[in-house]
């Protein structure tokens, strides 16, 4: 049994205790304010953007622009790193479909991005996109419209029908009861144009956009829109992105002001 105490020592005593108590709980209310000012939703650190590394399949003739609109996308989002990977739209296709790693698909037809509902969120489109026939330099065969290319004596390399610009191009043939006999059909586009700049082929049905960097390679014969196709640009995140949020943030970002500005500078058109 603990002594009993005088009244002025047990007076003096509980005085001591309670000094010291005070600093203890003090410490304890103080540290578990910083905890929750740490998990607190309105914290600096968590209002900060999540960084991320951005895969996007893209067709082959959004080659240059996406470029430019890569690196003003990175600019304006510090932090995020945007890897393009550029092939025809049936080969981005398949390679959704065989799981590759990515997180946005953007297509040159819609045929192509409705047949991956199951892969892919909600699409927009982003661009649109016309047909001309690229000649050889200074256009020798003095090409004028579509019905020139049926002349047996002129190479014509066109995509292959499975490519959105070969099945546009075709499209556009049939329309016009065209029968043209191809030298070579090519995987996509930029192969197309390839053709016809080495002087492999006389002529080519290749997107407008893509003849801009061509300079004097190519000559460019316009086709009416009447005899015309026009080709969209679907663009969509994908299901199996692992930067989902990230993802979503650079398809919504493809319509907005600045970078239709960057798309329309190039020679596309409004979507």
């Amino acid at each position: 049994m603990s002594p009993i105490l005088p009244l002025n020592r047990r007076t003096a005593a509980l005085a001591l205790s309670a000094a010291l108590l005070v600093p203890a709980l003090a410490a304890c209310g103080s540290s578990d304010d910083k905890k929750d000012a740490a998990a607190s939703p309105s914290s600096s650190a968590s209002a900060e953007p999540k960084a991320a590394n951005l895969t996007v399949l893209a067709a082959a003739s959004l080659t240059d622009v996406f470029k430019t609109a890569g690196a003003a996308y990175e600019k304006a989002h510090p932090g995020t790193k945007v890897t393009f990977s550029f092939a025809g739209s049936q080969e981005l296709a398949a390679q959704v479909k065989q799981g590759a790693p990515a997180d946005a698909l953007v297509t040159a037809d819609t045929k192509t991005m409705e047949g991956l509902l199951a892969q892919t969120n909600d699409p927009a489109i982003i661009a649109k996109n016309r047909l001309v026939i690229a000649t050889g330099k200074g256009n020798p065969f003095k090409i004028a419209g579509l019905k020139d290319l049926a002349d047996t004596k002129i190479k014509v390399v066109l995509a292959a029908p499975e490519v959105p610009v070969g099945r546009y191009s075709k499209q556009i043939l049939d329309a016009q009861k065209i029968e043209v006999k191809p030298v070579s059909q090519e995987p996509n586009v930029r192969a197309v144009l390839s053709k016809v700049e080495l002087g492999e082929a006389d002529a080519g049905l290749v997107y407008k956009t893509d003849t801009l960097k061509s300079g004097d390679k190519v000559a460019v014969v316009e086709i009416p829109d009447a005899e015309n196709a026009v080709a969209s640009y679907p663009a969509a995140s994908l299901k199996g992105s692992k930067n989902a949020e990230a993802a979503a943030a650079f398809v919504a970002w493809l319509t907005t002001p600045e970078a239709q500005k960057i798309l329309q500078d190039a020679g596309f058109q409004k979507p």
